[in-house]
């Protein structure tokens, strides 16, 4: 005899199964915006208008309080709230509309902003990250109709992959507008297709500009070249201290021996979906996931020297390089990064002129899986893909997390998504599968129809 949880997910799935033909229409639609937030890789009104249809899906999809919020980067936040049963707990449901630029348009196999169909996967920017979290939510909340018990708060950034703030000051100002009980993040995935996973930890990040100075000018190297210090062997010897001989991270006094106690990254499917080249070794000691999830780690975003084409016979008077730093739960995001920041500065040869500035910093971030949420959502997405769910970190950072567990200190979070690792996000050629919007869809809307029930329960546990 089929129960009634087995009858309602059935129905769930059902529907949103008959939604996809719209999901796909849908998602081609919001693809189509080239939603950088960034004026000097897209016009501005290309982010406004992806803001609009984003504000209309949600108005349609039964959010009809749903508005425009500018915030202070000058991007506009799509918000909207459904009002909760009396007893029921209240949602908020996070993605974001902006999107990567393209890159190099040449490595795509198809235009990057026009959603293309290949090998049983939707291709072009912000398919995964974050375009297709969005249409998951759509397509959930669909499913669940208008006469469920649990209120919605829908939050849509606008500028997220430019990391210049504007929603978590809008957080810091308003923070009325994302009261709720639980918070989903719609911006991260699972370990592989149809596997149900968690994300129960961020990484933080910093960014730091080192500038190096050691001559008034560039000098022929044959005339001056051995005494006159070299700005540029001078940066490569400072970055070499960032890393030990097997690539572990070395920072005077940071603690590089994270362990982590979740899932496994496998090291051949690692190996796969990072790209590395055949016979190259992987770098580090320890498991992928220790490194990925459970300590810092460092990477030279981008220097500033003479080009290969058109260099000469010159010592080099001055050279800059770009820092990225990832710090993972447990370690505050600023002292890590002055730790940093003094690492390079002791590590300078020849009393060469350092200056080290702190670009932008965002803490890590660690989620609680002890509440009725983390319960409803774990056995919603183990029903809905018929495995178990599996717990992950991630090696990126989303600082809107620390800012809503400041703000809204008492609600669960939870993080999941659609961005598994065949999706190449921030890459050429990102792609969706679309089972994986069709069954998290379905498991999300059978989480929001289940939890008010759970919650009455565990207030009357509480009573």
């Amino acid at each position: 005899m089929t129960s009634g949880t087995d009858a309602q997910l059935s129905e769930l799935r059902d529907r949103v199964r008959a939604s996809m033909p719209r999901v796909r229409a849908e998602l081609a639609d919001l693809v189509a915006f080239r939603s950088i937030a960034d004026p000097e890789q897209a016009p501005p009104s290309e982010c406004r208008s992806a803001a609009e249809w984003v504000r209309d899906a949600f108005r349609d999809a039964g959010v009809t309080g749903t508005e425009l919020h500018e915030t202070s980067d000058g991007s506009a936040a799509v918000i909207g709230r459904r009002r909760a049963a009396d007893g029921a707990p209240t949602v908020l449901l996070y993605s974001h509309y902006d999107v990567q630029p393209a890159g190099d348009e040449s490595l795509w196999k198809s235009a990057p902003f026009e959603l293309t169909d290949r090998d049983g996967r939707w291709f072009g920017r912000g398919s995964a990250d974050c375009k297709g979290n969005v249409l998951m939510h759509l397509a959930a909340l669909r499913a669940l109709g208008s006469d469920s018990e649990v209120g919605i708060v829908v939050v849509c950034e606008g500028s997220e992959e430019t990391g210049t703030g504007g929603l978590e000051d809008l957080v810091h100002d308003r923070p009325e507008l994302f009261a709720a009980d639980v918070i989903v993040i719609g911006d991260t995935g699972n370990i592989a297709v149809g596997t149900p996973t968690l994300t129960t930890s961020l990484r933080g990040m910093a960014i730091v500009r080192v500038d190096v100075e050691t001559l008034r000018g560039a000098v022929h190297s044959g005339m001056y070249g051995g005494p006159a210090p070299d700005a540029l062997v001078a940066l490569v010897a400072m970055l070499a201290t960032l890393h030990d001989v097997n690539g572990d991270t070395t920072i005077d006094g940071v603690d590089g021996s994270g362990v982590w106690d979740g899932a496994e990254y496998p090291v051949e499917r690692f190996r796969t979906d990072a790209g590395v080249l055949d016979g190259v070794e992987l770098t580090g000691s320890g498991s992928i996931a220790d490194h990925l999830w459970a300590r810092p780690s460092v990477t030279v975003m981008g220097i500033d020297c003479p080009p290969v084409v058109g260099s000469a016979a010159a010592v080099v008077p001055r050279a800059s390089a770009r820092i990225g730093l990832r710090v993972p739960p447990g370690m505050d995001a600023e002292k890590t990064r002055d730790l940093l920041v003094t690492h390079l500065t002791n590590a300078a040869p020849w009393s060469a002129r350092v200056t080290v500035t702190p670009d932008a910093v965002g803490s890590p971030f660690a989620a609680r899986t002890d509440g009725p949420a983390y319960g409803t959502l774990m056995t919603a997405l183990s029903d809905a893909y018929g495995e178990p769910v599996q717990f992950a970190g991630q090696g990126g950072s989303i600082p809107l997390c620390t800012a809503l567990q400041r703000a809204v200190p008492d609600a669960e979070i939870v993080l999941m998504g659609v961005e598994e690792p065949l999706s190449t996000i921030h890459a050429p050629n990102e792609s969706v599968d679309p089972s994986e919007i069709e069954t998290i869809a379905v498991a999300e809307a059978a989480f929001l129809s289940r939890l008010p029930e759970q919650w009455r329960l565990r207030a009357s546990d509480r009573g």
